[in-house]
């Protein structure tokens, strides 16, 4: 089943997604209050999903406005550099690394499905790295890597909008780079773990304009699923509502001779695992 969180007007709601001809939403928001986060806290997501069986969708995609699925978790982890082809891009480090590489990203540095991302007036160096992510739907610390599975409550979407020049402002780090305000996208929803037969066999691919720019598949990462959970939980408690982003395959605009950066009217479409596209266009940033 699909989540997601959405606005009507300025109501901020949440609710199921049905599939047809065209796509409509139940509004559980409006019935039992709360948000995503809540049922995932309360290890209800068995009863979040009979709720929405029972209920009839009531908007359409025209009448709502598309929000990240959880906007109320602690952190987004980003992990960097995790398609083998992606890390042979680089050629000081085209060996395979011992461990992921790690930054944290902020939610106020993402917007919803169907939203413009926004090319900040400092830098014209944006660029686009489609990107599945992980819904964590169960606390755990130094969780075993036989057992991390079980933590994740769903997956969805990411275009991991990077501004290029500002993750080499310092020697070490990539966080100014990496958390523009709404420089990056994720969603459209969140699909629930038991739609997925096997997290080491996801497909996905990019597209700009339409052209296919990335275009790889979950059994190429070099830290798979249940081992980036148990490695991350070393160190910090993942709980609920935490995201945590897998890396994107090769094929970024940084990487092409010359480099090919999102400009104002690009639209950037990120496809992955049957979860659906996830569709943002681009425009300047407007200082007021």
């Amino acid at each position: 089943m699909k989540f997601l969180t959405y606005k009507v007007g300025e109501r901020l709601t949440y609710g199921s997604v049905v599939e047809g001809d065209e796509l409509r939403f139940t509004d559980i928001g409006a019935i039992h209050g709360q948000n995503l986060k809540h049922w995932l806290n309360e290890g209800a997501l068995d009863q979040l999903k009979k709720i929405a069986s029972d209920l009839n969708p009531i908007y359409s995609e025209d009448e709502i406005r598309y929000l990240p699925p959880i906007i109320t978790g602690e952190k987004i982890a980003c992990i960097g550099v995790n398609y083998a082809k992606r890390n042979a891009e680089y050629k000081d480090q085209s060996e395979l690394p011992k461990y992921p590489s790690l930054f944290l990203r902020y939610l106020d540095s993402f917007t919803g499905h169907g939203e413009n991302i926004l090319r900040p007036p400092e830098s014209h160096k944006l660029d686009y790295e489609g990107e599945i992510v992980i819904v964590i739907g169960k606390k755990g610390r130094r969780i075993p890597k036989e057992r991390a599975l079980e933590h994740i409550a769903g997956l969805t979407l990411m275009n991991e909008g990077t501004i290029r020049d500002w993750v080499r402002h310092a020697k070490f780090n990539v966080t100014q780079g990496k958390n523009f305000e709404r420089s990056g996208v994720i969603g459209p929803w969140m699909m629930t773990y038991d739609e997925f037969e096997d997290f080491n066999n996801l497909p996905i691919q990019t597209r700009v304009n339409g052209e296919i720019r990335q275009h790889d598949n979950t059994s190429n990462l070099m830290f798979p699923f249940d081992y980036i959970i148990s490695y991350l939980s070393t160190f910090m408690t993942l709980k609920p509502g935490d995201m945590i982003s897998t890396g994107t395959p090769n094929g970024a605009g940084a990487r092409f001779d010359p480099p090919i950066y999102l400009v104002p009217g690009d639209v950037v479409e990120v496809e992955a695992a049957g979860i659906g596209i996830l569709k943002n266009g681009v425009e300047d940033e407007i200082i007021h």
